[in-house]
Protein backbone atom coordinates (compact mmCIF):
# COMPACT_ATOMS: atom_id res chain seq x y z
CA UNK A 1 0.00 0.00 0.00
CA UNK A 2 1.27 3.44 -0.81
CA UNK A 3 2.82 4.90 1.97
CA UNK A 4 1.16 8.26 3.36
CA UNK A 5 2.75 11.67 2.88
CA UNK A 6 2.29 13.43 6.17
CA UNK A 7 5.12 16.62 5.33
CA UNK A 8 7.11 18.27 2.97
CA UNK A 9 11.41 18.31 3.53
CA UNK A 10 12.93 21.58 2.98
CA UNK A 11 14.38 20.60 -0.53
CA UNK A 12 11.01 19.74 -1.43
CA UNK A 13 9.78 22.93 -0.63
CA UNK A 14 12.72 24.44 -2.03
CA UNK A 15 11.32 23.28 -5.34
CA UNK A 16 8.04 25.18 -5.03
CA UNK A 17 9.44 28.39 -7.74
CA UNK A 18 11.18 26.04 -10.12
CA UNK A 19 8.13 23.82 -10.54
CA UNK A 20 5.46 26.61 -10.57
CA UNK A 21 7.80 28.40 -13.75
CA UNK A 22 8.17 25.05 -15.03
CA UNK A 23 3.93 24.70 -15.59
CA UNK A 24 3.41 28.13 -16.53
CA UNK A 25 6.24 27.76 -19.23
CA UNK A 26 4.32 24.90 -20.25
CA UNK A 27 0.47 26.24 -19.81
CA UNK A 28 1.84 28.98 -21.82
CA UNK A 29 3.62 27.15 -24.88
CA UNK A 30 3.36 28.60 -28.46
CA UNK A 31 4.74 25.34 -29.59
CA UNK A 32 2.63 23.60 -32.15
CA UNK A 33 0.45 20.85 -30.97
CA UNK A 34 1.35 16.97 -31.19
CA UNK A 35 -1.77 15.81 -32.42
CA UNK A 36 -0.70 12.37 -32.89
CA UNK A 37 0.22 12.22 -28.94
CA UNK A 38 -2.94 14.39 -27.89
CA UNK A 39 -5.21 12.15 -29.91
CA UNK A 40 -3.49 8.77 -28.42
CA UNK A 41 -4.18 9.94 -25.03
CA UNK A 42 -7.17 11.13 -25.52
CA UNK A 43 -8.90 7.68 -27.06
CA UNK A 44 -7.56 6.17 -24.26
CA UNK A 45 -9.86 8.49 -22.13
CA UNK A 46 -12.73 7.17 -24.15
CA UNK A 47 -11.66 3.61 -23.88
CA UNK A 48 -11.52 4.12 -19.45
CA UNK A 49 -14.83 5.68 -19.36
CA UNK A 50 -16.43 3.00 -21.56
CA UNK A 51 -17.21 5.22 -24.50
CA UNK A 52 -16.89 4.21 -28.21
CA UNK A 53 -13.98 5.45 -29.78
CA UNK A 54 -15.59 8.70 -32.01
CA UNK A 55 -16.57 9.10 -35.17
CA UNK A 56 -14.94 11.99 -36.29
CA UNK A 57 -11.58 13.52 -34.59
CA UNK A 58 -10.70 16.83 -35.61
CA UNK A 59 -7.38 18.88 -35.39
CA UNK A 60 -8.51 22.58 -35.27
CA UNK A 61 -6.55 25.70 -35.14
CA UNK A 62 -7.70 26.99 -32.46
CA UNK A 63 -10.21 26.63 -28.93
CA UNK A 64 -12.74 28.25 -30.89
CA UNK A 65 -12.50 26.07 -33.81
CA UNK A 66 -12.35 22.95 -31.66
CA UNK A 67 -15.63 24.65 -30.01
CA UNK A 68 -17.66 25.29 -32.71
CA UNK A 69 -16.30 22.78 -35.25
CA UNK A 70 -17.00 19.74 -32.49
CA UNK A 71 -20.78 20.40 -32.56
CA UNK A 72 -20.78 20.85 -36.34
CA UNK A 73 -19.43 18.04 -37.25
CA UNK A 74 -20.80 16.08 -34.39
CA UNK A 75 -24.20 17.05 -35.99
CA UNK A 76 -22.80 15.86 -39.46
CA UNK A 77 -22.43 11.99 -37.75
CA UNK A 78 -25.73 12.36 -36.14
CA UNK A 79 -27.60 13.24 -39.20
CA UNK A 80 -25.73 10.20 -41.68
CA UNK A 81 -25.91 7.89 -39.03
CA UNK A 82 -30.22 8.12 -38.67
CA UNK A 83 -29.65 9.24 -34.97
CA UNK A 84 -33.21 11.37 -34.78
CA UNK A 85 -33.49 12.21 -31.29
CA UNK A 86 -33.62 15.44 -30.54
CA UNK A 87 -30.90 18.18 -30.55
CA UNK A 88 -30.97 18.84 -26.60
CA UNK A 89 -30.82 15.17 -25.71
CA UNK A 90 -27.80 14.78 -27.26
CA UNK A 91 -26.33 17.91 -26.11
CA UNK A 92 -26.78 16.37 -22.77
CA UNK A 93 -25.42 13.33 -23.71
CA UNK A 94 -22.10 15.10 -24.84
CA UNK A 95 -22.05 16.84 -21.93
CA UNK A 96 -22.20 13.41 -19.61
CA UNK A 97 -19.75 11.91 -21.52
CA UNK A 98 -17.32 14.62 -20.43
CA UNK A 99 -18.17 14.20 -17.49
CA UNK A 100 -17.81 10.49 -17.71
CA UNK A 101 -14.35 11.01 -18.46
CA UNK A 102 -13.95 13.34 -16.00
CA UNK A 103 -14.29 11.33 -13.23
CA UNK A 104 -12.44 8.39 -14.97
CA UNK A 105 -9.31 10.57 -14.55
CA UNK A 106 -9.30 13.92 -12.66
CA UNK A 107 -11.96 12.37 -9.75
CA UNK A 108 -10.45 9.13 -9.44
CA UNK A 109 -6.92 11.00 -8.97
CA UNK A 110 -7.96 13.67 -6.69
CA UNK A 111 -9.80 11.27 -4.46
CA UNK A 112 -5.97 8.88 -4.11
CA UNK A 113 -4.71 12.43 -3.40
CA UNK A 114 -7.12 13.59 -0.49
CA UNK A 115 -6.49 9.39 0.88
CA UNK A 116 -2.87 9.89 0.69
CA UNK A 117 -1.51 13.16 0.94
CA UNK A 118 -2.37 14.65 4.45
CA UNK A 119 -4.29 17.73 4.11
CA UNK A 120 -1.55 20.51 5.45
CA UNK A 121 0.46 18.85 2.66
CA UNK A 122 -2.02 19.39 0.12
CA UNK A 123 -2.64 23.01 1.15
CA UNK A 124 1.29 23.58 1.28
CA UNK A 125 1.46 22.41 -2.49
CA UNK A 126 -1.53 24.04 -3.89
CA UNK A 127 -0.92 27.21 -2.62
CA UNK A 128 2.83 27.02 -3.80
CA UNK A 129 2.20 25.94 -6.88
CA UNK A 130 -1.46 24.93 -8.00
CA UNK A 131 -2.56 28.47 -7.11
CA UNK A 132 0.33 30.34 -8.46
CA UNK A 133 0.42 28.32 -12.16
CA UNK A 134 -3.51 28.97 -12.14
CA UNK A 135 -3.31 32.61 -11.62
CA UNK A 136 -0.37 32.70 -14.61
CA UNK A 137 -2.48 30.61 -16.89
CA UNK A 138 -6.23 29.76 -16.02
CA UNK A 139 -6.63 33.19 -14.31
CA UNK A 140 -5.17 35.15 -17.80
CA UNK A 141 -5.50 32.72 -20.98
CA UNK A 142 -7.88 30.32 -20.21
CA UNK A 143 -11.00 33.10 -18.99
CA UNK A 144 -10.22 34.86 -21.37
CA UNK A 145 -10.13 32.94 -24.48
CA UNK A 146 -12.98 30.51 -23.17
CA UNK A 147 -15.10 34.13 -22.42
CA UNK A 148 -14.26 35.09 -26.26
CA UNK A 149 -14.76 31.57 -27.82
CA UNK A 150 -18.67 31.70 -25.79
CA UNK A 151 -19.11 35.62 -27.47
CA UNK A 152 -17.54 35.01 -30.97
CA UNK A 153 -19.85 31.88 -32.18
CA UNK A 154 -20.41 32.75 -36.52
CA UNK A 155 -18.95 30.98 -39.39
CA UNK A 156 -15.40 30.96 -39.42
CA UNK A 157 -14.38 27.64 -39.07
CA UNK A 158 -16.63 25.83 -41.42
CA UNK A 159 -13.94 25.16 -43.84
CA UNK A 160 -12.02 23.28 -41.60
CA UNK A 161 -15.04 21.41 -40.60
CA UNK A 162 -16.28 21.04 -43.87
CA UNK A 163 -12.90 19.52 -45.64
CA UNK A 164 -12.27 17.02 -42.80
CA UNK A 165 -15.79 15.52 -41.78
CA UNK A 166 -15.83 15.25 -45.85
CA UNK A 167 -12.92 13.38 -45.91
CA UNK A 168 -14.27 10.88 -42.97
CA UNK A 169 -17.00 10.71 -43.69
CA UNK A 170 -18.02 11.03 -47.28
CA UNK A 171 -19.49 13.47 -49.94
CA UNK A 172 -22.86 12.92 -48.80
CA UNK A 173 -21.92 15.30 -45.92
CA UNK A 174 -22.62 18.42 -48.40
CA UNK A 175 -26.06 17.60 -48.92
CA UNK A 176 -26.96 16.85 -45.41
CA UNK A 177 -25.06 20.19 -44.16
CA UNK A 178 -27.48 22.64 -45.91
CA UNK A 179 -30.82 20.87 -46.06
CA UNK A 180 -30.98 19.20 -42.58
CA UNK A 181 -29.92 20.68 -39.71
CA UNK A 182 -27.84 24.17 -40.27
CA UNK A 183 -30.38 26.21 -38.47
CA UNK A 184 -30.93 23.58 -36.02
CA UNK A 185 -27.16 23.05 -35.38
CA UNK A 186 -26.82 26.93 -35.57
CA UNK A 187 -28.47 27.93 -32.90
CA UNK A 188 -27.43 24.85 -29.99
CA UNK A 189 -23.54 25.58 -31.09
CA UNK A 190 -23.02 27.23 -28.09
CA UNK A 191 -23.34 24.23 -26.04
CA UNK A 192 -20.37 22.57 -27.07
CA UNK A 193 -18.99 24.65 -24.63
CA UNK A 194 -19.40 22.49 -21.74
CA UNK A 195 -17.54 19.63 -23.38
CA UNK A 196 -14.20 21.50 -22.43
CA UNK A 197 -11.68 20.05 -20.38
CA UNK A 198 -7.74 19.20 -20.82
CA UNK A 199 -5.12 20.99 -22.88
CA UNK A 200 -2.19 23.21 -21.94
CA UNK A 201 -4.73 25.80 -20.25
CA UNK A 202 -5.45 23.37 -17.53
CA UNK A 203 -1.54 23.06 -16.31
CA UNK A 204 -2.23 24.04 -12.61
CA UNK A 205 -3.63 20.40 -12.24
CA UNK A 206 -0.50 19.26 -13.82
CA UNK A 207 1.74 20.89 -11.59
CA UNK A 208 -0.03 19.99 -8.53
CA UNK A 209 -0.11 16.09 -9.45
CA UNK A 210 3.43 16.08 -10.80
CA UNK A 211 4.61 17.47 -7.94
CA UNK A 212 3.34 15.16 -5.66
CA UNK A 213 4.21 12.75 -7.82
CA UNK A 214 7.86 13.86 -8.75
CA UNK A 215 8.96 15.83 -5.77
CA UNK A 216 6.86 14.83 -2.82
CA UNK A 217 7.71 10.78 -3.97
CA UNK A 218 3.82 9.78 -4.25
CA UNK A 219 3.27 6.73 -5.83
CA UNK A 220 0.10 4.99 -7.01
CA UNK A 221 -1.52 3.22 -10.11
CA UNK A 222 -3.61 5.92 -10.38
CA UNK A 223 -1.44 8.28 -11.87
CA UNK A 224 -1.33 6.26 -14.62
CA UNK A 225 -4.69 7.95 -15.60
CA UNK A 226 -3.11 11.41 -14.61
CA UNK A 227 -1.10 10.58 -17.24
CA UNK A 228 -3.54 10.80 -19.99
CA UNK A 229 -4.20 14.73 -18.52
CA UNK A 230 -0.33 15.18 -18.32
CA UNK A 231 -0.24 14.28 -22.11
CA UNK A 232 -2.99 16.28 -22.88
CA UNK A 233 -1.66 19.52 -21.50
CA UNK A 234 2.08 18.86 -22.43
CA UNK A 235 0.67 18.34 -26.46
CA UNK A 236 -1.95 20.73 -26.99
CA UNK A 237 -4.28 23.39 -26.44
CA UNK A 238 -7.88 22.68 -25.45
CA UNK A 239 -9.90 19.43 -26.05
CA UNK A 240 -13.41 19.75 -26.61
CA UNK A 241 -15.68 15.45 -26.01
CA UNK A 242 -18.41 14.50 -27.96
CA UNK A 243 -19.84 11.18 -27.96
CA UNK A 244 -18.71 10.76 -31.81
CA UNK A 245 -16.79 13.73 -31.64
CA UNK A 246 -13.77 14.84 -30.53
CA UNK A 247 -12.13 18.04 -31.61
CA UNK A 248 -8.20 19.38 -30.57
CA UNK A 249 -7.08 22.57 -30.64
CA UNK A 250 -3.66 23.76 -31.65
CA UNK A 251 -1.77 25.83 -29.02
CA UNK A 252 -1.79 29.68 -29.69
CA UNK A 253 1.03 30.57 -32.04
CA UNK A 254 2.06 34.08 -29.57
CA UNK A 255 1.07 35.06 -26.05
CA UNK A 256 2.08 38.28 -25.09
CA UNK A 257 1.97 39.36 -21.62
CA UNK A 258 2.81 43.11 -19.55
CA UNK A 259 5.35 42.89 -16.83
CA UNK A 260 2.23 41.81 -14.75
CA UNK A 261 1.82 38.81 -16.51
CA UNK A 262 -1.72 40.76 -18.09
CA UNK A 263 -2.53 39.31 -21.49
CA UNK A 264 -1.52 42.53 -23.52
CA UNK A 265 -0.63 43.39 -27.17
CA UNK A 266 0.47 47.35 -27.35
CA UNK A 267 0.27 47.48 -31.30
CA UNK A 268 -1.33 43.68 -32.29
CA UNK A 269 -2.99 40.77 -30.45
CA UNK A 270 -2.28 39.53 -27.21
CA UNK A 271 -3.14 36.24 -28.81
CA UNK A 272 -3.09 34.49 -31.79
CA UNK A 273 -3.26 30.78 -32.82
CA UNK A 274 -2.67 29.34 -35.82
CA UNK A 275 -6.26 29.16 -38.05
CA UNK A 276 -6.46 33.53 -37.43
CA UNK A 277 -8.19 33.44 -34.83
CA UNK A 278 -7.19 36.25 -32.42
CA UNK A 279 -7.58 37.96 -29.40
CA UNK A 280 -6.69 41.76 -28.07
CA UNK A 281 -6.44 43.02 -24.50
CA UNK A 282 -4.97 46.26 -23.16
CA UNK A 283 -2.92 45.17 -19.76
CA UNK A 284 -5.58 41.93 -19.04
CA UNK A 285 -8.62 43.84 -20.24
CA UNK A 286 -10.41 42.27 -23.50
CA UNK A 287 -10.74 45.17 -26.43
CA UNK A 288 -11.97 45.42 -29.73
CA UNK A 289 -8.87 44.56 -32.26
CA UNK A 290 -9.30 48.41 -33.30
CA UNK A 291 -8.80 49.70 -29.82
CA UNK A 292 -5.29 48.58 -30.15
CA UNK A 293 -4.84 48.42 -34.37
CA UNK A 294 -6.23 51.29 -35.17
CA UNK A 295 -6.33 53.93 -32.17
CA UNK A 296 -5.59 56.60 -34.31
CA UNK A 297 -8.95 56.26 -35.53
CA UNK A 298 -10.56 56.90 -31.92
CA UNK A 299 -12.46 59.48 -31.62
CA UNK A 300 -14.54 61.36 -28.64
CA UNK A 301 -17.82 60.58 -29.95
CA UNK A 302 -16.58 56.43 -30.05
CA UNK A 303 -14.85 57.26 -26.29
CA UNK A 304 -18.34 58.37 -25.36
CA UNK A 305 -20.60 55.42 -26.83
CA UNK A 306 -18.88 52.95 -25.49
CA UNK A 307 -20.90 51.05 -22.99
CA UNK A 308 -18.14 49.28 -21.37
CA UNK A 309 -16.29 51.26 -18.63
CA UNK A 310 -13.18 48.88 -18.43
CA UNK A 311 -12.91 49.10 -22.42
CA UNK A 312 -13.87 53.03 -22.60
CA UNK A 313 -11.17 53.51 -20.28
CA UNK A 314 -8.50 51.86 -22.09
CA UNK A 315 -9.97 53.90 -25.76
CA UNK A 316 -9.40 56.99 -23.32
CA UNK A 317 -5.65 55.81 -22.41
CA UNK A 318 -4.78 55.29 -26.09
CA UNK A 319 -6.90 58.18 -27.41
CA UNK A 320 -4.88 60.19 -29.74
CA UNK A 321 -2.02 57.15 -29.01
CA UNK A 322 1.77 58.51 -30.12
CA UNK A 323 0.90 62.18 -30.07
CA UNK A 324 2.90 64.46 -27.23
CA UNK A 325 -0.72 65.17 -25.60
CA UNK A 326 -2.38 61.72 -25.74
CA UNK A 327 -4.90 59.74 -23.43
CA UNK A 328 -6.84 60.85 -21.13
CA UNK A 329 -5.02 64.97 -21.10
CA UNK A 330 -5.70 65.02 -25.16
CA UNK A 331 -9.22 63.47 -24.61
CA UNK A 332 -10.48 66.22 -21.98
CA UNK A 333 -8.91 68.83 -24.31
CA UNK A 334 -10.75 67.98 -27.16
CA UNK A 335 -14.16 66.84 -25.52
CA UNK A 336 -14.82 70.27 -24.01
CA UNK A 337 -13.95 69.67 -20.47
CA UNK A 338 -15.42 72.09 -17.42
CA UNK A 339 -12.70 74.30 -15.81
CA UNK A 340 -12.99 73.86 -12.36
CA UNK A 341 -10.58 76.34 -11.21
CA UNK A 342 -7.83 78.45 -12.85
CA UNK A 343 -4.70 79.78 -10.56
CA UNK A 344 -2.05 81.39 -12.37
CA UNK A 345 0.81 80.19 -9.32
CA UNK A 346 -0.91 76.31 -9.73
CA UNK A 347 -2.48 75.82 -13.19
CA UNK A 348 -5.79 74.84 -14.63
CA UNK A 349 -8.31 72.59 -13.09
CA UNK A 350 -10.64 70.53 -15.88
CA UNK A 351 -12.99 68.11 -15.34
CA UNK A 352 -14.93 65.66 -17.99
CA UNK A 353 -18.07 63.39 -16.51
CA UNK A 354 -18.17 60.08 -18.01
CA UNK A 355 -21.88 58.54 -18.06
CA UNK A 356 -21.28 55.23 -15.51
CA UNK A 357 -17.78 55.73 -14.57
CA UNK A 358 -16.10 58.43 -12.44
CA UNK A 359 -15.04 62.08 -14.08
CA UNK A 360 -11.81 62.44 -15.51
CA UNK A 361 -10.15 65.36 -13.31
CA UNK A 362 -6.98 67.20 -15.23
CA UNK A 363 -4.71 69.58 -14.19
CA UNK A 364 -3.13 71.78 -16.97
CA UNK A 365 0.83 73.40 -15.91
CA UNK A 366 2.66 75.26 -17.68
CA UNK A 367 6.70 74.60 -17.55
CA UNK A 368 8.61 78.12 -16.71
CA UNK A 369 10.91 77.81 -18.58
CA UNK A 370 10.70 79.02 -22.19
CA UNK A 371 11.33 76.11 -25.15
CA UNK A 372 13.89 77.14 -27.69
CA UNK A 373 11.14 77.84 -30.11
CA UNK A 374 10.21 80.56 -27.57
CA UNK A 375 7.30 78.59 -26.09
CA UNK A 376 5.94 77.61 -22.75
CA UNK A 377 5.21 73.81 -22.78
CA UNK A 378 2.26 72.66 -21.16
CA UNK A 379 2.35 69.22 -19.18
CA UNK A 380 -1.51 67.72 -18.05
CA UNK A 381 -1.30 65.74 -14.78
CA UNK A 382 -4.64 63.40 -14.07
CA UNK A 383 -5.52 64.23 -10.36
CA UNK A 384 -8.42 62.47 -8.38
CA UNK A 385 -11.87 63.45 -9.14
CA UNK A 386 -12.60 64.87 -6.03
CA UNK A 387 -10.02 67.50 -6.71
CA UNK A 388 -11.92 71.15 -6.63
CA UNK A 389 -9.09 73.45 -6.92
CA UNK A 390 -5.81 73.73 -9.05
CA UNK A 391 -3.79 74.18 -5.25
CA UNK A 392 -5.45 70.99 -4.00
CA UNK A 393 -4.69 69.23 -7.23
CA UNK A 394 -0.64 70.37 -7.41
CA UNK A 395 -0.21 69.82 -3.69
CA UNK A 396 -2.05 66.34 -4.13
CA UNK A 397 1.09 65.52 -7.14
CA UNK A 398 3.71 66.22 -4.45
CA UNK A 399 2.29 63.69 -1.57
CA UNK A 400 0.71 66.53 -0.04
CA UNK A 401 -2.28 68.84 2.22
CA UNK A 402 -3.19 71.92 0.28
CA UNK A 403 -2.83 73.70 3.40
CA UNK A 404 0.88 72.39 3.83
CA UNK A 405 2.27 73.70 -0.21
CA UNK A 406 2.51 76.94 -0.66
CA UNK A 407 6.23 77.14 -2.65
CA UNK A 408 7.99 80.71 -2.82
CA UNK A 409 10.15 79.94 -5.42
CA UNK A 410 9.55 77.90 -8.70
CA UNK A 411 13.33 76.15 -10.24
Amino acid sequence: MPQRITELTPAQIARFGEWTQRWIEIGLSTDPADFDRATTAALRCYELANLKRPMLILHMGSPYGATLGGTLAWAIARNLTGVQSPLESQVESQVASASQIRSQVESQVESRVESQISSQVSMQVESQVWHQVAMQVEGQARSQIGNKVESQVDSKVWGQVWRQAESQLGSEVRSYLWSHWVNEVWSHAWSGLYNLRGGAFWASWGAHISYCRDVAGWCDPVLERFELDEELIQSCGWVWWHENVFAISDRPSAINRDSEGRLHGETGPSVVHRDGWSLWHAHGVPVPQHVIERSGAISVGMIDQERNAEVRRVMIDRYRYGKEVHGAAAYIRDAGGIKLDHDERFGTLWRRNIPNDEPIVMLEVVNATREPTGEFKRYWLRVPPEMTTAHEAVAWTFGRRKQDYAPTIET
